[in-house]
């Protein structure tokens, strides 16, 4: 069954299983003791270090192991912040961050201090500018991810990390999804990672403080780990996500995976807007990951897509509202402000073979097929085309209270359906109206208010905007063509 999810975890590296399978009977011993078992332990621990600081690009003296790459971000964020209490309580991230960052924001903020998030554009992507717009006195340290988990955007690192230095301001780095292709260019001052994205077993994470960053770490003081990250070492694993990583680095073929991988890829971004109608293929199309491609399809409920994909032997990932408990859009795709709904994630694990990704071109549009048949969405995409039976109700023309008077349209009243139902009842009746006149969808539902607009500008329709309405929002939409 090919798996397409490697930017959630990698398939265990071989050289991290052989290692694994060889520590535990040479690295079960306490690192810390002077006896026998202990010093074959540190040894272990040491060329460890060594070898992922090589893969990093940093001293071994400047990395520690963590429980994970989550821990090392919230260590890092905390300890950096806490450094700097005096020069400012103000931290500055982009808003695609990983979920850690934004939690260990939130966690600073609720203390007494402030956060700012750096706007990107529609590709993911943060500009340098808006760093330097943004960076002030008293902002105590700024985050930005390498390359974005969902979508593969890299962002402009190096850049920022001059702009950081000349500010005198510590850049920390999420480096999770890019570290597995190569270190991370640019003067940082800290960076965190995590061992199951490049193949290392999970529960190891790293963090890099480099020389002259001032660093105060939180919580209970701890001999382990420079103080940085308390507790026992896990050493087996720790020992399996070096050797895996410095494979990586040390293998010549690796740097031809990642072409031969980006070319997959760039045929997957070319021939599914080909093969299935609707769809956005969102991200930077040439700044990005070599192995991942994320794509919105219009009117598919994301939850079943991926249900259907799984039986058809594909396991694949989303940001799709439709496939999340909370029933709110990934809050990567939101600020990029693209479709959220049918949305699917393709990250391609070392190895991958070509013909996998040949049989996905050929399941994906039957499998979209299906599922826009079950929700009763024509085959073209369902404009100017009747409401069907068990549809959203629709009112007699009206012209909404914040509309002028113009601009009365039809109104659809969608409360109490979820995505994508409010889009696809839009998209059947706008072309009822006359041009330059509107609909107007009631939702309850909080994906309505990103994709509504996000379909608006793959229809090349225009989005008016929203007002409260009841217990729910008023979306209008003036029909252009």
């Amino acid at each position: 069954m090919p798996y397409f999810d490697a930017a959630s975890t990698a398939p265990l590296h071989p050289v991290a299983r052989e290692a694994l399978l060889a520590s535990l009977d040479e690295g079960w011993a306490d690192p810390a003791r002077l006896y026998r078992e202990g010093r074959r332990a540190r040894l272990l621990l040491d060329a460890a270090r060594e070898a992922a600081a090589e893969a990093v690009g940093c001293r071994p003296d400047e990395l520690v192991f963590t429980p994970s790459g989550t821990q090392a971000v919230h260590t890092g964020v905390s300890g950096a912040l806490a450094a700097r209490r005096r020069a400012g309580r103000r931290l500055l991230h982009s808003a695609v961050e990983h979920s850690s960052v934004l939690h260990a924001a939130e966690v600073h903020e609720a203390a007494g201090g402030s956060r700012a998030e750096l706007p990107v554009d529609r590709t993911g992507r943060v500009a340098a500018g808006e760093v330097a717009a943004m960076l002030g006195t008293d902002t105590a340290l700024v985050c930005l991810q390498s390359a974005n988990h969902e979508v593969g955007t890299e962002q402009p690192v190096d850049e920022v990390a001059e702009l950081c230095r000349e500010a005198g301001v510590p850049l920390l780095v999420d480096a999770a999804q890019s570290l597995p292709w190569g270190p991370v260019p640019g003067p940082w001052s800290l960076l965190a990672a995590s061992a199951h994205k490049w193949g290392g077993p999970p529960g190891v994470g790293l963090l890099v403080v480099r020389k002259g960053t001032r660093f105060a770490p939180q919580g209970p003081a701890d001999e382990r780990e420079s103080g940085r990250s308390p507790g026992f070492e896990n050493l087996p694993a720790i020992v399996a996500a070096a050797a895996s990583l410095r494979a990586l680095r040390a293998d010549p073929g690796t740097e031809g995976e990642a072409a031969r991988l980006r070319l997959l890829v760039d045929r997957i971004r070319a021939r599914v807007p080909e093969l299935v109608p609707d769809v956005e293929v969102v991200g930077d199309p040439v700044r990005r990951l070599p192995h991942l491609v994320t794509f919105s399809c219009l009117y598919v409920d994301g939850e079943t897509l991926l249900h259907e994909l799984d039986r058809a032997g594909f396991s694949v990932s989303s940001g799709s509202s439709c496939t999340s408990s909370t029933l709110t859009p990934s809050h990567v795709l939101r600020a990029m402000g693209v479709l959220s709904e049918g949305n699917v994630r393709i990250s391609l694990p070392y190895g991958t073979a070509e013909a996998e990704v040949e049989r996905f071109l050929e399941v994906l549009p039957q499998v979209v097929r299906s599922v826009r048949e079950r929700l009763g969405v024509p085959a073209a995409g369902g404009e100017e085309v009747p409401a069907t039976a068990g549809g959203a109700p629709r009112t007699a023309p009206a012209a909404p209270a914040a509309e002028p008077a113009e601009a009365a349209g039809l109104v659809v009243d969608a409360l109490g359906k979820r995505c994508p139902i409010p889009v696809i009842e839009l998209a059947k009746v706008i072309g009822e109206v006359p041009v330059g006149q509107t609909v107007t969808v009631l939702s309850d539902d909080e994906a309505a208010r990103q994709d509504i607009p996000a379909w608006c500008t793959m229809r090349d329709q225009e989005y008016v905007g929203e007002r409260a309405a009841g217990r729910g929002a008023a979306y209008v939409v003036r029909r252009r063509a």
